[in-house]
C-alpha cells in the first residue's frame, strides 16, 4: 500500500513539473486567452502543410504542355489534345481542356466560327473563376490568423492588466507594489508574445500562397489568349467568308483570375 501511495505521489509529483514546465507553463500563465492563440497556431499549421502539398502537386511546365496543346490543335488532333490535358494537373491544363471540350463538340455540331470562339471564351471565363476558388481554398483563413492572433494576445494583455493592477489595489500596503506590478507584467506580456509568433508566420505564409497563386492565374489566362488567337487562326483558315461578312467575334482576355 506504501509502495502504490510512493508511485502516486512519484506520478503527481512528474505531472505538476510537465504542466509547470516549458510550453505548458506559458500556457497556463497566459490564462484563457492563450488557448484561443493555441488553437489558431494548429489550424494555421495545418492550412500551411495542406497548401503546400496542394500547390506543388499542380506544379508543371505550363509553357511545355502549352505548345504541345497547340501544336495538336494546328494538327487537328484535337481529341489527342483534350487527352493530354486531361492527364496533367494545374491550371494550365484544365483551362486548355475546357476550352478545346467546347470547341470540338460545337465544331461537330457544325456552329457558325463567330459563335464557335464567343462560346469557347465564355467557357473559359466561366471556369476560370472555379480554378481561382480552387487555388485560393483555406487562404482566408490564413489571413484571419494572422489578424486576430496578435489581437487576441493584446486583449489578453489588457484584460491581464487590469487584473493585476486590481489586485495590487487590494494588497497595498502588504507587498512590495514595483516587484509585484514588473513580474504581473512580465506575466501577461506572454500572451501578446506568442500572438504575435502565431500571427507573423501566418501572415507571411499568407503572403507567399498568394503570390504563387497570381503566378498560376496569370499563366492560366496567359494560356486562354494563346488558345483563343490560335482557334481564331484556325477557323478563320476553315472559313474565311466569317472574315469577310463581318461576323467574327473579337476574344477577350479571360477573367479568370485577379491582378
Amino acid at each position: 500500500m506504501l509502495m502504490l501511495l510512493a508511485e502516486v505521489a512519484a506520478d503527481a509529483s512528474t505531472f505538476q513539473k510537465i504542466m509547470h514546465s516549458g510550453v505548458m507553463k506559458y500556457m497556463l500563465d497566459g490564462g484563457v486567452f492563450m488557448w484561443p492563440i493555441l488553437f489558431m497556431a494548429i489550424l494555421g499549421a495545418g492550412v500551411v502543410i495542406e497548401r503546400f502539398r496542394s500547390l506543388r502537386l499542380i506544379a508543371t511546365d505550363g509553357q511545355a504542355l502549352r505548345t504541345e496543346v497547340l501544336d495538336l490543335l494546328h494538327d487537328d488532333r484535337v481529341e489527342e489534345a483534350i487527352a493530354l490535358c486531361a492527364k496533367s494537373r494545374g491550371p494550365v491544363p484544365a483551362i486548355l481542356a475546357v476550352g478545346l471540350h467546347r470547341y470540338e463538340i460545337l465544331r461537330r455540331l457544325n456552329y457558325d466560327p463567330a459563335r464557335i470562339e464567343e462560346q469557347v471564351v465564355k467557357a473559359m471565363d466561366d471556369y476560370g473563376v472555379h480554378i481561382t476558388a480552387a487555388l485560393e481554398k483555406h487562404l482566408p483563413v490564413l489571413a484571419t490568423i494572422a489578424n486576430v492572433a496578435p489581437m487576441v494576445g493584446s486583449v489578453g494583455t489588457v484584460v491581464g492588466m487590469v487584473v493585476l493592477f486590481q489586485e495590487i489595489v487590494e494588497t497595498f500596503g502588504t507587498q512590495n507594489i514595483i516587484l509585484a506590478a514588473a513580474a504581473g507584467i512580465k506575466l501577461k506580456l506572454i500572451v501578446t508574445v506568442w500572438g504575435l509568433v502565431v500571427g507573423i508566420p501566418a501572415y507571411i505564409f499568407f503572403n507567399y500562397f498568394t503570390s504563387v497563386v497570381n503566378r498560376y492565374i496569370l499563366e492560366a489566362e496567359e494560356t486562354a489568349s494563346q488558345l483563343i488567337e490560335a482557334l481564331t487562326l484556325r477557323l478563320a483558315t476553315e472559313n474565311p467568308s466569317s472574315i469577310e461578312s463581318g461576323q467574327r467575334v473579337v476574344p477577350v482576355a479571360s477573367k479568370g483570375g485577379h491582378g
